[in-house]
């Protein structure tokens, strides 16, 4: 597992947009724009709904890149390359609202049971990190 370099966390600290990209069954990149999160042990948080085509495509292929531009310079990023170690609904619902607060300054996601399916976290081991424009 390669480290995300201190220099960056501010990326996880702001309303930073990231590209999620995963393969569809068809060998085809399918990419996301994505809310970001990071935990305590380095790895990468995607929070989405279940059975949506992210969390489709991890499931049958677990490798995965992010690139996450800082808003403020997009010549200033990360780009991960990574595994999805898990797919779990446990916390999830607490993370996309604490996630809703730091995006849209709101104590709960609005769209609480408008899914398609429910919460889940996808959590992503960074293979390689690559920082730009330190």
């Amino acid at each position: 597992m390669e480290a995300i370099p201190d220099a960056f966390m501010d990326l996880f600290e702001r309303e930073t947009v990231a590209h999620f990209a995963t393969m569809m069954p068809d060998g085809t990149p399918q990419v996301t724009p994505v809310w970001i999160d990071v935990d305590d042990a380095g790895y990468v948080l995607v929070n989405t709904a279940r059975n949506r085509q992210k969390e489709r495509n991890v499931r049958e292929n677990p490798k995965v890149g992010v690139s996450i531009p800082d808003p403020e310079d997009p010549y200033r990023y990360l780009s991960i390359r990574g595994t999805v170690e898990t797919v779990t609904a446990d916390g999830a619902v607490e993370h996309i609202d604490r996630l809703t607060r730091r995006y849209f300054g709101r104590d709960e996601y609005p769209h609480h049971g408008d899914e398609v399916g429910e919460r889940v976290i996808i959590r992503i081991r960074p293979d390689r990190v690559i920082a730009s424009g330190e």
